[in-house]
């Protein structure tokens, strides 16, 4: 994982330039520019993985393409600008005593961190001949995190040993202190989330036209396919007194294993890269409506399927607090504490057993829309979308944002719009494309203010230079 954070922060480096949670839309830079607002504007291979059935409208161009395509986005509920600034971009600062008490305070939160980083390596839709809809084509890759910590761990996470709940129940040399009986750690912990999916995605869409009442109605259908490679999953949930958690990490993150590693057991995978150590199959249904050329509403039912992960799996259940065998923090790397947690068992609160495989549901989620296209130079949208599970890459709340498109000239289009949920809070988008017959190249960010925001902090960039449409259907 030291690789893997040592790149994170040179990613979102890019934020520090510019005036500026499991979602595909972060690498569209238009749908970024109206805060995630999508399902009724998405075209060609941008619908795939949002509602496939816009491939079946009618398209302007016979072939439509995209390279490297990519966004990012870190936010907080709680913590302070600063204090999120330190743990992405400066996590090797000292954090000195004085600060250590704020920071466990400011983690004490249902969101006290989300990060969401989605590239588009390539992206391909071509129309069929008439009253055979499109198809599209993408490669993608997508991470996603989400950390929820209660007061307990919080403090565990940043005092370890000096955390007040393992003094309370231990001593300073390790022994259980005399007539106490350490906690069930689904109790302790009660209401903490420490969640991380990455995936290499391949997908394909289909979209056709099934009902024409000229100048009336038109509905379209469309159905996507994608197979995932699972770079690294972890997913420790505690929840109405159950704890669950479990991991599959790629040697990216350069966890150690320990003796685990030998274990008959555990399929241990080590080396460099993105290798992939799981695999898994999704599907997404849709359907879209014009309503007199003017109204448009879709819906949609997204990453229905599940991932199956075979490399470095490990499993855990709920036990009673152990005396963790780590010290302190001194510096803001809260982020590789809380991924330290994946590993050895000398280093972690949980103690795991290997596994040589789990399944896991795909983070499957019901998207609705609806928006009203004026001309091709104004259209605003409303999107709703809601998650039907609360699988690793998943987001952790409801989504509600309300966007548009405007062009005060041909060649440039402006998005704004306003958002909310997701885990984060509500934000006020912005986004700028350069429009030609054949070209687009934009910029944008999810919310305007957050990045300078003292209170719920928002740091979020998306951009493209390389998409293209070519010829006339």
């Amino acid at each position: 994982m030291k690789k893997y954070i040592s790149w994170l922060p040179a990613a979102l480096g890019l934020l520090a330039a510019t005036p500026a949670l499991a979602q595909n839309e972060l690498s569209n830079f238009s749908a970024t520019g109206r805060g995630g607002v999508v399902n009724t504007f998405a075209t060609d291979y941008q619908a795939l993985g949002i509602n496939p059935a816009n491939l079946g409208r009618q398209s302007t161009s016979l072939v439509a393409f995209t390279v490297g395509e990519v966004g990012a986005g870190v936010g907080s509920q709680s913590l302070t600008n600063s204090q999120l600034k330190q743990l992405i971009f400066h996590p090797n600062a000292t954090l000195p005593a004085a600060e250590r008490t704020a920071l466990v305070a400011n983690l004490n939160s249902p969101n006290a961190l989300n990060i969401n980083v989605d590239a588009t390596a390539l992206g391909l839709a071509f129309t069929l001949p008439p009253g055979l809809g499109s198809v599209a084509v993408s490669m993608h890759q997508r991470l996603s995190g989400h950390l929820a910590l209660n007061q307990n761990s919080a403090d565990l996470m940043v005092n370890g040993q000096n955390a007040a709940l393992v003094q309370q129940y231990y001593d300073a040399a390790g022994n259980p202190r005399r007539g106490t009986t350490p906690p069930l750690l689904s109790a302790a912990l009660d209401g903490t989330a420490m969640q991380l999916a990455l995936t290499n995605e391949f997908n394909i869409g289909y979209g056709v036209e099934v009902l024409d009442v000229p100048g009336v109605l038109t509905v379209t259908a469309g159905a996507g396919y994608r197979y995932l490679q699972g770079v690294g999953i972890a997913d420790v949930r505690s929840s109405g007194g159950s704890l669950s958690a479990y991991s599959s990490l790629s040697p990216i993150f350069s966890i150690n294993y320990g003796t685990l590693a030998g274990n008959s057991n555990f399929n241990y995978q080590n080396g460099s890269g993105l290798q992939p150590v799981g695999h898994g199959n999704g599907f997404d249904l849709g359907l879209a409506a014009e309503v007199g050329k003017v109204v448009r509403l879709g819906v949609s039912v997204t990453d229905l399927g599940s991932m199956t992960w075979t490399g470095n799996v490990l499993t855990a259940t709920d036990q009673n607090l152990a005396y963790p065998q780590y010290s302190g923090l001194t510096t803001y790397n809260v982020v590789q504490n809380v991924v330290n947690q994946f590993g050895d068992a000398g280093q972690t609160l949980l103690t795991y057993q290997t596994a040589q495989e789990r399944r896991a549901d795909l983070p499957t989620k019901l998207r609705l829309g609806g928006g009203v296209r004026i001309s091709e130079l104004f259209e605003a949208g409303l999107d709703v979308t809601v998650p039907l599970n609360q699988v690793a890459g998943n987001l952790p709340t409801p989504f509600v944002g309300a966007g548009l498109d405007f062009k005060p000239v041909r060649w440039v289009r402006l998005s704004t719009g306003v958002s909310g949920g997701a885990g984060y809070n509500v934000s006020l988008p912005l986004g700028i494309t350069f429009v030609t017959p054949v070209w687009e190249a934009g910029l944008s960010t999810r919310s305007v203010l957050g990045y300078f925001s003292e209170n719920n902090p928002y740091a979020s960039v998306a951009l493209g230079f390389l998409r293209f449409r070519v010829g006339k259907s």
